[in-house]
This record gives C-alpha cells, structure tokens and sequence, in this order.
C-alpha cells in the first residue's frame, strides 16, 4: 500500500505537469514542467523526500527498461537514419562531451560560490 502511495503521487505530479503543458502558450515538455514542479514541491517541503523515496529509487534503478521501447523503435526505423548515422554519431558525442563539460564548470562555479558565501578559502 506504500508502494502505491508513493507511486499515485508521482503519477498525480506528472499529470498535473501534463495539464500545465496544455494550457502553456508555448510548448514546454509536460516531463520538463513535471520535474519542476517536483523539484518546487520538494523544496517547499510539501512532499518529504520519505514520501517517494523507495519508488523513486526503484524507477531510476530500472531506468533502462524505459529506453527498450525507443530502442526497437530506432532498429524498426533504421533505413530511415540509414545515410545519416555518421552526423548522428558526431551530433550524440560531441553533446555528451559539451554537456560533461558544461556540468564540470556548473559544478566547479557553484562550489566557489559556496566556498565564497561562506567565507572559506579556496586551496
């Protein structure tokens, strides 16, 4: 029964993330706004993080079972991608690289900010 709990009130904040993305006037992603209003939901200490945390622990540790469905997808479309898979391939390793290092220096600005707000040194 905790399950379920736990589960209907991360179904009923992507539903109310699905709602909010169809009255938006411009297109935002109802999984984007979702995990907005998680994240603001969370901070404002509405909903604990004891409140979901074994169900959300178990749907990211099954995280790759989410991606089979667009995988087959792909391997079903392939001859659509087939003269592209080079820039694809270029395209998908040169975000993943841009976003280690947008996320190292994100990480690296906000501990001297910190370190800073707090009147510590950095060594």
């Amino acid at each position: 029964m905790k399950i379920l709990k736990q589960l209907l009130i991360i179904f009923a904040v992507c539903l109310c993330g699905e709602l909010i993305s169809e009255v938006l006037p411009v297109v935002i992603p109802a999984s984007v706004i979702s995990m907005v209003l998680l994240l603001a939901l969370l901070s404002g200490k509405i909903i604990r993080t004891e409140q979901i945390r074994e169900t959300a622990d178990f749907l990211l540790a099954n995280l790759s079972l989410f991606f089979v469905p667009l995988i087959v997808d792909i391997v079903d479309n392939l001859y659509l991608i087939k003269g592209i898979v080079f820039p694809i391939f270029f395209i998908c390793i040169f975000t993943t690289f841009l976003t280690f290092a947008v996320t190292a220096f994100t990480v690296a600005g906000m501990i001297r900010f910190l370190d800073r707000r707090s009147g510590k040194k950095n060594a």
